[in-house]
């Protein structure tokens, strides 16, 4: 048996001014082609990492690895590389037969909110090239993140469909190999999985996707639940990626079952009205920096920590709002943390005077009006770093990661980690290159909206959503969407307040 296994993955923020070159995917994890693929993944938590680390387990089957693109979130793709990256990905596949003859299947790791210019649905038009490369018959599964857009092109395209379980997602490399197990059973015949998708009209709200927590850790026991029933091979529950302004923007229920299509449609639209029915409980009205710190006070539990997800770097937000940092300020906050400011020009500035020294800088607020003016102070260099790191987290465990040129600059009783790659912290590990000792800080505001989570939750205090100005806005109304296709809630179709 021969499994072909390959990605492209990106969350694609329409709202942000930026383009994601293909210098975006050399960054980040980058690209791997071939037996790099495999070298590269095999043992980490990422989708990919699952298809090898169980295939490798499985006796008589040949890994025949494609390529995995992965760049951080960020604005729509460069069409010409984009092209030129599928291309890459489908002469392989097509080498791959002609020299070894053709593939059993197609494992794909694709996340679910790609856009590329003049494509909306590039993780459609991915799965529908394969498709076309390989013909009808054969099997392609595809794992995607827990905010894919997802439409009937993908399901159509697809034999099958893995989607995450968390967020944070730490389930990355259980879904790969969840997908495999999906894949095998195919190709000896022993199910044949056919999917339906239920699309919503819902902007589900982050601060209610935590899946360790109330209510989203009902959606999931739903999931597990459905997927015990007879006949059912998976279900996939997707938040949606709100900032992505394309036709099919929302929520979705996908089912696979076995071999039985009006099961997947009634199933996947019976769970989809079950979360229409309780929209109002993946609803949450916004809460200010203050009363996020008011909240934290009351509750007497440090650190307090502030999730900025309006600035959420992991959605492709550009990392330099200032209101936060703002109010530290004005507060007069002692032993507090900004993780990260993404700030290349303050980071140069930094190196170049050298520990120990004072600068004068224009912290954040360079990107966009949206995100706020810069605040202009003095600040003293407390370390500095060329930005190589490990993770060592939940999340990314065994990856490596660069953050570029960066420092941690003091500004008052306010540290602040300059940047010069826009990236969230996943964990600590970045943090411990500069000397920063997360756990003796009683203040510390992540840009981030979940991920930080699965590392940071461990430092007990408490965490606080919080709505401070920035590009992604969980103000969906202050959202002007083009493409969108229909009404949403809570949008057009407000929800009651008290």
């Amino acid at each position: 048996m021969r499994i072909a296994i390959g990605g492209i993955l990106h969350e694609t923020s329409t709202f942000v001014q930026t383009t994601t070159t293909m210098s975006d995917f050399q960054h980040a994890t980058g690209i791997a082609r071939g037996a790099e693929m495999v070298e590269r993944f095999r043992g980490t938590n990422v989708c990919s990492g699952g298809f090898i680390d169980r295939l490798d387990q499985e006796d008589g089957v040949e890994i025949v690895p494609l390529l995995r693109a992965s760049a951080f979130p960020g604005g729509l793709i460069d069409a010409v590389d984009y092209k030129e990256i599928k291309t890459d990905l489908l002469e392989r596949l097509a080498e791959a037969e002609r020299v070894g003859g053709p593939v059993d299947g197609v494992l794909l790791d694709l996340h679910g909110a790609m856009v590329v210019e003049g494509i909306e649905d590039a993780d459609g038009d991915m799965t529908a090239s394969v498709r076309d490369a390989i013909g009808p018959d054969r099997p392609i599964v595809v794992t995607y993140d827990l905010h894919g857009n997802h439409t009937s092109l993908r399901v159509n395209s697809a034999t099958a469909v893995v989607g995450f379980d968390t967020f944070p997602h730490v389930d990355m490399s259980e879904r790969g190999r969840e997908a495999v197990e999906i894949m095998l059973a195919t190709v000896r015949g022993e199910i044949s999985p056919v999917g339906a998708i239920c699309q919503l009209p819902l902007f589900w709200a982050t601060r209610k996707q935590v899946t360790a927590q109330p209510p989203m850790v009902d959606v999931i026991r739903r999931v597990h639940e459905i997927e015990r029933r007879p006949g059912i091979v998976c279900v996939t529950i997707a938040t949606g990626f709100a900032w992505s302004d394309v036709p099919d923007v929302g929520a979705s229920v996908i089912v696979v079952s076995d071999g039985d299509e009006q099961l997947a449609q009634a199933t996947a639209d019976e769970f989809g009205s079950w979360v229409w029915d309780n929209r109002q409980t993946w609803f949450s009205a916004p809460v200010s920096v203050r009363d996020g710190l008011d909240a934290g006070h009351e509750n007497g539990e440090f650190p307090i920590m502030l999730a900025d997800h309006c600035d959420n770097t992991g959605g492709g937000s550009p990392g330099d709002s200032t209101e936060v940092l703002r109010t530290f300020l004005e507060l007069e906050l002692e032993d507090a943390l900004i993780l990260y400011m993404v700030d290349p020009e303050a980071a140069r500035t930094a190196h170049g005077a050298g520990v120990g020294q004072t600068i004068t800088v224009s912290l954040g607020g360079k990107s966009d009006p949206i995100q706020g003016p810069p605040v202009d102070c003095a600040a003293e260099v407390i370390a500095v770093t060329d930005g190589e790191f490990a993770y060592d987290g939940p999340m990314f465990a065994g990856l490596t990661g660069t953050m570029g040129l960066s420092a941690w600059l003091k500004v008052q009783g306010v540290n602040v980690v300059v940047v010069t790659a826009r990236e969230q912290p996943f964990d600590m590990a970045f943090c411990r290159t500069l000397g920063i000792d997360c756990s003796a800080m009683k203040y510390i505001c992540l840009k981030s909206a979940a991920h930080f989570r699965a590392a940071f939750e461990s430092l007990g205090g408490s965490i606080h959503n919080i709505d401070a100005a920035g590009i992604h806005t969980h103000r969906f109304e202050k959202l002007v969407f083009e493409k969108r296709a229909r009404e949403m809630f809570p949008v057009e179709i407000v929800p009651v307040t008290s």
